[in-house]
């Protein structure tokens, strides 16, 4: 099995938990009650996303090549 890396985006939701979505996996979202729950329900999700790929002869797409910055913009 090889590693991939991927970016995940955990979102606080106003009526509580966080909803996670996966940058280099269009349309991959989870949400989860806690934090440690978002992620554990985010490594699924990726995994069933690659698991689909791979049943399509489709290329995984992941972030190990990818620079990520944060910019804070005055307004």
């Amino acid at each position: 099995m090889s590693q991939r890396t991927y970016r995940i985006l955990l979102t606080p939701e106003a009526e509580g938990g966080f909803s996670v979505s996966v940058p280099a996996l269009p349309g991959c979202f989870t949400q989860g009650e806690t934090i440690a729950e978002a992620i554990e329900m985010a490594k699924e999700a990726i995994s069933l996303y690659i698991e689909s790929l791979e049943a399509e002869g489709e290329s995984i797409p992941d972030d190990s090549n990818s620079l990520e910055y944060t910019l804070t913009l005055a307004s």
